[in-house]
């Protein structure tokens, strides 16, 4: 099988030969960590991980991606604002006021080149007149918002090996990145009629540009961003689930039928009860499944058996104490392992505690419950 092969019958809970090696990603700072400690500087971590531990890795095409732009457009000025007490004020694309420490540029703002702790001061939508605005901005038929070899990437896409994967941000997350948490949801309870607006016309800007994505090519997975929950519960009830964000969830499910058979959704946090609607709502498939957040993969798979397939769940924290710590956290999850619809991995960022050797202890371990050692 190839890597797009097997991905799909694991994640369909088919027979693949092999579970998919997807050991997770380092970001800057852990990168910086194992270059001191022995990996290849420059090199890949996938590949230095793969010849340190003896896996023959068979992924050898490029993924291509769509590369589309989802954001704010034109975007909102990225400037610095102040700089004191070794903090800077920034406003970044989306309208919003963040203060980050002055180790960090605003590069770090749009990526996840590394974890960066933030401090929100404003945003950019308060009120309706301000929604008026934003609104504005975020018009699909724009065409900054497609690369300029659009058509080629979709027919590159139709020969992948690889699993391709359309991604955008939930409702939840989109509005929380216009609003905030905290003003987000007094909207929800002081002005309803302006949520749903605002959650309504990102439905229909995702789907404009997902149609014509599916238009051209198919795709694996269809997966969508919310962080929609605490280390304990979800961040909104799940009755606000199903008023302001669940029309979109199906929406979007009954769009994608046909060309892309697993709908994924993201979300760090405790997130039992949100599976639920998840799968009320069509999706089939969530991670990265926190263990800190109490997340129990087995326990999962009793509650929901095969109407929610996983991806991640493996506990960041016993992959830093390495030795008998990952080996019984790896343990605990070969049950799910071998019952298929799961994809173990790191259940978010590989953090920089994290050492070079204690990644290759876990890579042999994962290595080996995924059948490639």
């Amino acid at each position: 099988m190839n890597d797009r092969e097997r991905f799909l019958e694991t994640m369909l809970f088919g027979k693949p030969d092999r579970i998919p090696f997807k050991p997770g990603n380092g970001r800057e700072s852990t990168i910086e960590r194992w270059e001191k400690e022995g990996k290849p500087k420059g090199m890949n971590q996938r590949e230095a991980l793969c010849a340190a531990i003896g896996v023959k890795d068979d992924i050898t095409k490029p993924v291509i991606s769509f590369d589309i732009n989802i954001r704010p457009l034109p975007p909102f000025e990225e400037k610095v604002l102040k700089h004191e007490n070794g903090h800077y004020i920034v406003q970044d694309a989306y309208g919003s006021i963040i203060e980050i420490a002055d180790n960090f540029d605003l590069s770090y703002l749009s990526t996840t080149r590394d974890f960066v702790t933030r401090k929100y001061h404003k945003f950019a939508v308060e009120n309706e007149k301000d929604w008026a605005g934003m609104k504005k901005r975020l018009d699909a038929s724009t065409p900054e918002r497609f690369p300029k070899d659009f058509e080629e990437r979709c027919r590159e896409n139709k020969k992948r090996d690889y699993p391709s994967i359309l991604r955008f941000h939930g409702p939840f997350w989109a509005m929380r990145d216009y609003c905030g948490l905290e003003n987000l949801c007094f909207m929800m309870v002081e002005k309803p009629e302006l949520v749903t607006e605002m959650a309504n016309h990102w439905c229909e800007f995702v789907l404009d540009i997902t149609k014509k994505v599916l238009s051209k090519t198919d795709v694996d997975m269809f997966h969508i961003s919310e962080d929609m929950a605490y280390k304990e519960k979800s961040m909104i009830s799940p009755a606000m689930c199903r008023e302001f964000l669940m029309p979109t969830w199906k929406k979007w499910g009954e769009a994608i039928k046909g060309k892309s058979p697993i709908y994924c959704v993201d979300s760090d946090g405790d997130v039992e009860e949100l599976i639920p609607l998840w799968i009320e709502s069509g999706l089939n498939a969530c991670d990265p499944l926190e263990a800190a957040a109490g997340n129990d993969i087995s326990k999962y798979r009793k509650m929901f058996g095969k109407k929610m397939a996983f991806m991640g769940g493996v506990d960041k924290r016993e992959m830093a104490k390495s030795g008998n710590n990952i080996i019984t956290e790896m343990n605990r999850l070969l049950p799910t392992i071998k019952d298929g619809g799961y994809i173990p991995s790191c259940d978010h960022g590989v953090p920089p505690d994290v050492s070079w050797q204690a990644f290759q202890e876990y890579g042999k371990l994962l290595a080996k419950a995924t059948g490639w050692l």
